[in-house]
């Protein structure tokens, strides 16, 4: 299969693009400031290559994770060594990346890049230095929230806490807020809201962990 870049959002002053890497199917986003021309990078799934030659022409100031997991970080090595731009993460999940962050984030800190401001949200659960980025109405959700379920999570512990982090955190934001997920296609906030009340109205075991669905 020939991967690409595929524009998901595009307004007159920023533009959101998506490559679905090789080999596991995860996403790696760029965002560019149209009027600046500076770029940020989320994620370092794989396809190094094709990121590099993507963002030429680009300032590019930071890659930003989303988590420390394998299948979001195998590129990084490559794409730190010649991007020349700052690595951000959230302290909880430095140790377990293959580059140590120039910058670590932490809940409610936010960036520029040009004209636009990102925002950090922490939502630990998946892992516990996830990280969800905002701007505006669009979230860089990483492997926090998929259309439909969680993250995986390693413990009903674990659960508990994704499950928290995705009320307190992601259900508090508008409706028409778009998530933009680590792995497959984007849902909204209002898409999600009423599967994730139900899940809750309904109860759950509290034993409750791995990969769970609505």
């Amino acid at each position: 299969m020939t991967r690409k870049f595929e524009t998901i959002v595009d307004t007159s002053e920023l533009k959101l693009s998506r490559l679905e890497t090789d080999p596991f199917g995860t996403n790696a986003y760029v965002l560019t400031c149209k009027e600046k021309g500076e770029s940020v990078l989320f994620d370092a799934p794989g396809n190094a290559d094709l990121i590099r030659k993507f963002l030429e022409g680009s300032r590019v100031l930071y890659i930003l994770l989303t988590h420390g997991h394998m299948d979001h970080t195998m590129a990084l090595e490559d794409l730190y060594d010649v991007l020349g731009a700052e690595l951000a993460a959230h302290e909880d999940d430095a140790d377990s990346m293959p580059v140590k962050p120039d910058r670590l984030f932490y809940d409610g800190e936010t960036i520029q890049c040009g004209n636009l401001e990102i925002e950090a949200i922490h939502t630990p659960g998946h892992t516990p230095g996830s990280l969800c980025y905002r701007l505006g109405n669009i979230l860089i959700s990483g492997d926090t929230l998929f259309p439909g379920g969680p993250g995986k999570t390693g413990s009903p512990e674990n659960f508990i806490r994704v499950l928290a982090s995705i009320r307190e955190k992601i259900l508090t934001l508008p409706d028409e807020t778009k998530i933009i997920p680590g792995h497959g296609d984007s849902t909204t906030v209002g898409k999600e809201r009423p599967k994730i009340e139900a899940f809750i109205s309904r109860g759950f075991d509290q034993k409750t962990h791995g990969d769970v669905t609505w």
